[in-house]
Order: C-alpha cells, then sequence, then structure tokens
C-alpha cells in the first residue's frame, strides 16, 4: 500500500469510480454525486463501476473476484487511483491496493482530501487538519508504517497541492507512523479549536439584540450567491462542490427598518464524515445559535428530496433538527422537470421558490422573512418616559402604532408588535408594558 501512497503527482489523476450495492440495500449505486466529488478534487473520471453485490465482503468489500475485475479496469483505462463511493476498512483497502495496485480511497478521504484543497483560512485549515488525523489515526497501524512529520500542513499549501487526491492536507511524509506524535497534534489542534470556539460564541453573544438567520443546505446548492444577492457579501462563488468552507456573517435589511444577520455556511453532503461535522462544530455555531435557518434547496437537481434528508440528518447531528425552519426553493429557472417541482410544492407548502443569480421571488423571501421575523402579533400598551425615544423609535420601526397619547412627561402607546420582537423591547426598559391581546 506504501507504494502507491508515496507517489507525488502534479498532473490530474485518473480516477475509476466504484459503487458496490448489497442487494437487500435499498440504496442506489447513483454515482453522479461521486463524479461531482471527485472532479471537484482534480480527478479525470475514466471509467465507472457500478452493481449490486450479494454481501459486503471482509477483505475487499466487494470480493475477490470484482476485484480483479476492477484490476483489469485499472490496466486497460491506465488509471492512477480508485475511488469507492462507500467507507472501506483500512484492511480492506490495503488488500484492494494489492490486487488493483493503485491507490485506492474511500468516499470519507476523498471528502476530506477536497476540504483540505479549500481551506484558506487558519481556522478551516486546523479544523481540516483534525478531521483528517482523526480520520488516519485509527488507520495507522494497518494502512503505512510511518509518519515523519505530522504537523498540519494544510491542504491549500503548496505542499499539500502536488501529493494527489488522499494526500493532502496533514503533511504526510510516509516514512514510519508514529501514534504519539499523531495523538499529541491532535490535542494541539483542538485545544487551538477550543480558543477559537470561544472567540466565536463571544462574537455570537455579542449579537444579542439582532435577529440571527443562518443558510444550510446541500453543497453548490447556491447559499454564497443568496448571500451575495441579499448582501452585496462579495462572498466567492464557483459551481463546484464545497466552493467555500469558511462562514460569512453580513447584515440584511429585508424591509424598511428591520435589520437582520445572515450568515453562510459550508455546506453538506450524504454521509459526510463524521470527523468533519466534530471539527468544524465552531463554525456550525452560527446554525446553532440562529433564531431561523433557511434551507437552500436546489430544485434543478434530481435528487433534491434526498439532498433536502441529508441536510436534515445533519441538522440533527449538531442539535438543530427543532430549529424554525424556512425552505427556499432555489434555481427554479433553471428547472427542466415542472411536475418534479410540483411534487417539492406539495410536500413543502411554506416553501418560497426563487432564483439567487437572477433575483426572482426575492420579494416574496423577504415577506416570509419578516413574517418568521415577527412571529405571532400582539397588542401591547406601553408606557415609556418622553425622554426614552429608543422606545418609541423601536416601535415605530418594528410595529404598527394604534394609538399614541402624551401625559406630563411620559407617553402611552398602543402597539401591534411581533412575539419575537418582545425581548428586544424589553430591553429598552419602558416604565411599564402590558400585553392586550395575542
Amino acid at each position: 500500500m506504501e507504494k502507491f501512497r508515496q507517489t507525488l503527482r502534479v498532473r490530474k489523476e485518473r480516477a475509476i469510480l466504484v459503487a458496490a450495492i448489497p442487494r437487500r440495500s435499498d440504496e442506489a449505486g447513483d454515482l453522479s454525486e461521486l463524479t461531482a466529488l471527485a472532479e471537484s478534487a482534480g480527478a479525470v473520471v475514466v471509467d465507472r463501476f457500478q452493481q449490486k453485490i450479494h454481501t459486503i465482503k471482509p477483505a475487499t468489500y466487494i470480493g475477490k473476484g470484482k476485484a480483479s475485475q476492477l484490476s483489469g479496469r485499472v490496466k486497460r483505462f491506465n488509471a492512477d487511483v480508485v475511488i469507492f463511493d462507500h467507507d472501506l476498512s483500512p484492511g480492506q483497502i490495503r488488500e484492494l491496493e494489492k490486487i488493483v495496485e493503485v491507490k485506492v480511497l474511500d468516499r470519507s478521504e476523498l471528502i476530506l482530501d477536497i476540504f483540505a484543497t479549500r481551506a484558506k483560512t487558519k481556522q478551516a485549515k486546523l479544523q481540516v487538519d483534525l478531521a483528517q488525523l482523526e480520520y488516519t489515526y485509527p488507520r495507522l497501524a494497518r494502512m503505512w508504517s510511518h509518519l515523519d512529520s505530522v504537523a498540519g500542513a494544510g491542504g491549500a499549501t503548496a505542499a499539500g497541492a502536488v501529493g494527489g487526491i488522499g494526500t493532502r492536507g496533514t503533511g504526510e511524509q510516509q516514512l514510519e507512523i508514529d501514534r504519539r506524535l499523531v495523538s499529541k497534534r491532535i490535542t494541539e489542534l483542538k485545544r487551538e479549536l477550543i480558543n477559537i470556539d470561544k472567540r466565536r460564541l463571544r462574537e455570537i453573544n455579542g449579537r444579542r439584540g439582532l435577529f440571527k438567520i443562518c443558510l444550510v443546505g446541500y453543497t453548490n446548492a447556491g447559499k454564497s450567491t443568496l448571500l451575495n444577492t441579499l448582501t452585496d457579501a462579495e462572498v466567492f462563488v464557483e459551481d463546484r462542490l464545497f466552493a467555500t468552507l469558511d462562514t460569512r456573517t453580513r447584515r440584511w435589511s429585508p424591509a424598511q427598518g428591520v435589520e437582520v444577520l445572515l450568515s453562510d455556511t459550508v455546506g453538506f453532503v450524504k454521509n459526510l464524515p463524521h470527523q468533519l461535522v466534530a471539527s468544524f462544530k465552531a463554525t456550525l455555531e452560527e446554525a446553532v445559535n440562529a433564531d431561523l435557518l433557511l434551507h437552500i434547496i436546489d430544485v434543478a437537481n434530481p435528487d433534491a428530496l434526498k439532498q433536502i434528508e441529508s441536510v436534515n440528518n445533519v441538522l440533527k447531528e449538531i442539535d438543530c433538527g427543532e430549529k424554525p425552519v424556512l425552505e427556499i426553493f432555489n434555481k427554479v429557472d433553471v428547472v427542466r422537470e415542472i411536475s418534479d417541482l410540483e411534487i417539492l410544492q406539495t410536500l413543502y407548502p411554506d416553501a418560497v421558490s426563487i432564483s439567487a443569480k437572477t433575483c426572482y421571488g426575492l420579494e416574496e423571501l423577504s415577506e416570509a422573512v419578516i413574517s418568521r421575523y415577527r412571529g405571532t402579533e400582539l397588542v401591547l400598551r406601553v408606557v415609556s418616559s418622553q425622554s426614552n425615544g429608543k422606545v418609541q423609535s423601536f416601535l415605530r420601526a418594528h410595529g404598527r402604532i394604534i394609538n399614541e397619547q402624551y401625559q406630563d412627561s411620559s407617553v402611552l402607546i398602543e402597539a401591534r408588535l411581533g412575539r419575537n420582537q418582545l425581548p428586544e423591547l424589553k430591553r429598552l426598559h419602558p416604565e411599564n408594558l402590558e400585553i392586550l391581546q395575542g
């Protein structure tokens, strides 16, 4: 196995993709997403190997007969790497590499490699390094024998870029792996990320006076494009998976007098490696602390329903399953099958249909957000000192004045206001506040 993973290449690697599903499984062996992932990692897909198998074989996952067929395809297409759309054990990878005589990667290792190439900021690099080391640590004894230095070079560095798919991101030099060095590095990374997490939490807590909205969704669903369209954030956008890993937060005014914070997050995929979910906890903290999640859905993708399920699973994993969610159907301008969109609209009748690229439906999106922002409407009677102009300004900006009377140095105001704005009004310290209705 070592000889296949020590070879450094700067050219694009020729990849064969494999999806082998047990016959009793309800899963389909579709390789479209793995193709997009492999191409995002820089591979050239030269062949695809899809079929049902009777059972998963402990030694090679697909059985030695199928592995021999795969070896023939490797030679025929002059492939450099074989990528499985499943997670493989270290032993399975080792046995497969003996048979096919090229590098073998599983789905998790491929996703980790993509994250390594996308990491730009210090935080993202630390998170990727931690995820890769935690993935590698239990595989050390059986995959190779040494790491000359595990220093976390990061896949976005020049050193990480030359290693080929699956070898970038943590500074591996395969001579003999030292578990103690890896364990020490993991501890150091966790300590650094805890400090980053504390700083981010302080930033989030400092925004308590503002309504917080977080964009979540499958990778390449259009979250960053929507953030740019709504806020002129100038976040990097590209038509590829995991184009950006870093959270961006910007102010957005969906209506006059209303200001909220809008945050983008890293995109999700099905079977996102749990190491990534754990290491990107600080980044995903924006979703955990949001008042509202906007779930951006690429309705032009034929697998939209499966993608919705995958996103919901990740949200549950980070304890966001009970958060208020507004579904946003993006890319309606390029939908090919109207019947598919109609099915989604039936399943999610409150969803808003938009095109972040053409700005279609953004007014409806703003109205839906304002409705969630305000919540159930209340009728209030508020007494405040005339010198406390903040109370009056807040009610005029965020509510609807019904009646206003001035008495000596006080002002009595009856107004309609969303329940979600009540805590913010109380923080302005009116002299008296009474709920009349709602």
